[in-house]
Parts: C-alpha cells; structure tokens; sequence
C-alpha cells in the first residue's frame, strides 16, 4: 500500500493524546497513553508492520468523503461502494479513566462488506506484544509497561502477528470497536459503553465551540483552528503540544525532521493570545498555571520547550530501525534544540502574561513576580547573540527579530508596572528599552535593502520580521516597517508563499515554503492597510488546507504538498490571528 500524503490524514484525540486518520481509514500514528509516549501505531513513519488499524470495506470504493461532524472532533469518513455506503465514525473521548479509541461502522444504505486490519506493536515499533482472547469478546494484548484491549462482537483471527476481521454491515447497523490502554501491571482497562461515549464527546465538544465568540466571513477556518488548538492541549497540565507528530519532514527526503510533540514557551504564548481573542479563557487560566510550574526555579534555567508537565531534558535521539515517512530519515525522538538559548521567547512569555493580566485571568502577584525574576534575568543576556526563533544549528547570531522580542518584554512589563501600580526598577528597564530601540533601528535596519534584516549588520532578510507590527515596535505606516513587508514579499516569497528565510542555517538540504509565515503576511498587510492584498493571500491559503481544514507547517508550491509535522499549532495559530485582524 502506497503512503498517503500528509493532508490525507485528519486528527481526533481527547487532550491527552491524539491520532492520524488515513481518508482511506487507516489510523497510521498514535502515541499512548500522552502525545509524547512511545507509539502503539508507527505506521505513518514507516510500514504496517510498525502498527496501524484499518477499517475500511473489502470491496471496490467508488469515492470516499469525510468532515467533522459540526463543531466536534468526530471524525466521520463516508465510503461509497457499488453494494452500499457505510459510515465510520472515528473518537477518542475525553474525561474518561484511561485512553479509550472507538470506532463506529454503521450502515447506510445497501450491505456493505468491511476488512478490519489490526497490527499492534507497542514502543515505536519495536515491540509485538503477545495477544489473547477476552471471554466477552474481543482480544488482550500485552508488553512491558503497556497493555491494550480490542473490545468487539465481531470475530477476530490472528494471523501473522496481526488481528483481522471480516465482517458485513447493512443499512441502519451499527457494529462498535473499542480499543483502550492501560499500564501493563494493572488489570486491564474498564470497557466503556462506545454509543454513550460517542454522546458525551459530541456534547463535550459542542459546548466548548459554542464558547467561542468570533463571528465573521471566516468563522468556519476559525473555529476549526481552535477546535486543533484545543485537541493539541494537554487536559492534565494545561501545556500545549506543538504538532502531536515527530520527524514529518520539511523537506523532500528527509534531514529536517524533529519531534514536535513538546510544548514551546512561543508556541503556546501565541496560541493563549488566539484563545483569549476568541472568547476561550479557561485555556489561559491553565496556560498560566503550566507556565509558573514550568519555569519555577532559576530564571536562567528557562527553557525554549518543556515537556507535557514540565519536563526539562528532551534528550534527542534517532529511531534507525524507522524507515521514515517515505524514506525520509533520521526519525527523532526528543528535540535537542530545547537546550538553546532563543531570546524572542522572553518577549512572547511576557506579552501573553500582560495580555492575561489585562483581562483578568492570570494570578497578579505569582505572575508579576515571575515576570519580574524573568526581566531581572533578560537585562544580563539581551545583548548575547542566540540561536534565534527558527533554532538554527549554524551558531548562534545577533538576530534582528530576538532583539525586538527583547525590547517588547521590556515595553510590556514597563507598561503594566505604571498601569497597576506594580513593581519594578523603572528608571533602569526604561532606559535598556530606549537603548534597545535605538541599537535595533541602527544595526537591525539596511537602508539600502529598506528593510529590516535577519541579523545586525547583515543584508539577509527574515519573514520572524513580519510580526514587528505586531509588537509596536514602530507605527506601522512607518516607511521602515512598510519597506520591509515589500522586502520580504519581493525576496521571500516562492510559489506566492512566503519562505523564512534564505541565509544559510547549518543544515545541507532545502526546505518548503513555511505557512505560518505566509498568514503573518496576510496580517501584516492588514495592520498597514491593504485590505485588499491580505484578502487575497488569506483567501489563497485557506485553499491549501485539507478537506477537513488541517495545515502542516509548510507546504511545497511545485509538489502541492504539505510538509512538515501535522497538524502544527503555529500555523493554525496564525491562521486565527489574521482572520481576527482582517475582519
């Protein structure tokens, strides 16, 4: 069986942990029992054999449909065949003891027959875990420190240490499978009523949508974008995944390829500004929870990414027995560039937590304190050079777009010191700010580029510099910021999507175009006032989404495919923030 590509999956998942659904019904990647743990299907980054579980019918498809159903998680892929139509309804519901995945065939029209296909291998693949048969029905399957059980009245067989089935459906039947997780050494997993469950997760999601307050000609990319957003949060902690992927590559072949399944400080401080500006607080009570947990200690101990709780060694290491998503190797496990020092984090840590205090949803003394330990510690490295918002691995440099993120930290805690009547050395963090200002507008702006550069004293352009208008940084009908969106828009952009950057960053191969700045241009177009311009591209990016509204991280304008770790939150972050913007 040929590997779909990147856009034929859709995700469902319980905020705990999430799955890739093939369109032709194959769940190709899922990690159990949290978006980090190892895989019990690694199909997605290599064959069937590392674990997958097709349920699809065994007959010739004529077409094949699917969406969400509205304003939930649950997946509902149509298979139309020349004997009938079947449904397959595909869940992972939330607040539930342990990990629970259901999916639902039901019949349509006609009778219809279906081939299940079930290959579990626990730990990336690498463990065949030894199977047995539940009295009830069903089959038990165990190794080391991980357990699930496939509860279902349909006969299953073993054969080649896989589990199949085939089976009928006809119209108005439905015929549930159940597959939930446990530890090992526990008894295992209570079953659950899948027709309840299916109940309880469309009511689950349906309310938390109905939250949301934004309304506008974009109201359907919107609401599907924070619905991801919400299913890349991780219930327990409050921490946000980046992707629930790792080592999806940003460029063909492979080399690119990280492991996304940890929470940025940027990421996630993007992303609370998204949920705050649509009407989801309860997000950013739980962000702010995660983050004083997460960074308690030494502010010199801040990390760029922690782990789900708060974890701090990510150590990287390669999965070589993986052949990789079409060939496309290393495979990573863990990100070693959580050790690297990014001084824009300070600024989008500092803003999101001003942005709470404003609207009252942040604890004011912890969170001024923690800002505070935090500026405290920025005044001793603001002027060291870093490796930057896009971690590169060439040596670190004095990046334009890390300065300003700098100055912003600066000007937001000033700001709500003499708004509420807070603490801090004024006087002094006033004056790093000026001088900030004046060094960044120097040595950070080539007056014959008329442009803001990626480095100081450099010529290379950055598409991090699009979000200056954003931070304030300058008014934006300043003629440096307009000379650098034109800038960019000139030098960046291939395919009429914008590319990060084209300066060397220590890695040989080439990569995609990067969505997340492709929307930063559609909002920086409107914040100058081209209304018309940022239509456009806005409109010619939602295109590029799949058929249920998914982006990856790139997208390669001369294969028209998606790249990247899918779906990623920084893309559907900026997705929201310039549909809000251009409205």
């Amino acid at each position: 069986m040929n590997q779909p590509v990147i856009e034929d999956y859709a995700i469902i998942g319980d905020c705990r942990s999430a799955a890739l659904v093939s369109r032709a019904g194959s769940i190709d990647w899922l990690c159990w029992p949290r978006f980090d743990s190892p895989s019990v299907f690694a199909a997605l980054l290599g064959t069937q054999d590392h674990g997958h579980w097709l349920i699809a019918p065994s007959e010739p498809v004529l077409s094949i449909s699917r969406r969400y159903l509205p304003g939930t998680k649950v997946l509902e892929t149509i298979f139309t065949t020349g004997a009938g139509v079947i449904a397959l309804r595909d869940f992972m519901p939330p607040n539930q003891d342990g990990n629970h995945l259901i999916r639902l065939v039901r019949g349509i029209t006609g009778t219809v027959a279906v081939r299940l296909h079930l290959t579990l291998r626990f730990d990336y693949g690498t463990a065949t875990p030894w199977v047995t048969r539940l009295p009830e029905g069903g089959i038990h399957a165990v190794a080391g420190p991980d357990q699930v059980v496939l509860r279902t009245a349909v006969p299953l067989v073993g054969k080649d240490f896989a589990t199949i089935a085939d089976f009928t459906v006809a119209a108005g039947e439905t015929i549930p499978f159940t597959l939930s997780h446990g530890p090992g050494h526990l008894p295992i997993p209570t079953a659950i009523d899948p027709i309840a469950a299916l109940a309880e997760t469309e009511a689950f999601w349906s309310e938390w949508s109905a939250r949301g307050t934004y309304r506008g000609r974009y109201e359907d990319a919107v609401q599907r974008s924070l619905m991801t957003l919400k299913a890349l949060t991780y219930a327990p902690t409050g921490g946000m995944v980046a992707a629930p992927t790792t080592s999806l590559p940003e460029a063909h072949g492979g080399g690119r390829n990280w492991d996304y399944r940890y929470c940025w400080l940027r990421d996630t401080a993007m992303a609370l500004d998204a949920f705050l500006h649509s009407g989801h607080s309860t997000e950013a009570r739980a962000w702010s929870d995660w983050l004083h947990r997460s960074t308690a200690g030494k502010p010199s101990d801040l990390r760029i990414m922690y782990g789900l709780a708060g974890e701090r060694r990510l150590a990287e290491w390669e999965a070589d027995w993986l052949p990789g998503y079409q060939g496309a190797r290393p495979v990573r496990i863990g990100n070693g560039a959580a050790g690297q020092l990014q001084i824009d984090v300070y600024g989008e840590v500092v803003a999101a937590l001003s942005h709470a205090r404003r609207r009252g949803l942040a604890p004011s003394r912890d969170s001024w304190n923690l800002q505070v330990k935090l500026m405290e510690h920025l005044e001793t490295i603001w002027h060291l050079p870093d490796e930057g918002i896009w971690e590169t691995r060439g040596g670190r440099q004095h990046f334009t777009f890390s300065k300003m993120m700098a100055w912003l930290a600066f000007d937001q805690t000033i700001s709500s010191a003499e708004q509420n009547g807070l603490l801090c050395p004024l006087d002094r963090w006033r004056g790093v700010r000026d001088h900030l200002h004046a060094e960044i507008c120097a040595r950070g702006f080539n007056a014959a580029r008329n442009s803001f550069t990626q480095c100081y004293d450099g010529t290379d352009l950055d598409a991090s510099l699009l979000l200056l208008p954003r931070s304030g940084f300058l008014p934006p009908d300043d003629p440096r910021m307009i000379g650098t969106i034109d800038a960019i828009a000139a030098d960046l952009m291939e395919g009429g999507l914008v590319r990060r950057y084209r300066a060397s960053d220590g890695l040989p191969d080439h990569e995609a175009t990067f969505l997340p700045c492709s929307f930063w241009l559609a909002e920086a177009y409107a914040r100058i006032g081209r209304q018309d311009d940022a239509r456009a591209l806005f409109d010619r990016l939602l295109t590029l989404a799949n058929d249920v509204g998914l982006l990856a991280e790139e997208y390669d304008p001369i294969a028209r495919r998606q790249m990247g770790n899918f779906p990623q939150a920084l893309t559907h972050t900026a997705l929201i923030a310039a549909a809000l913007l251009i409205e």
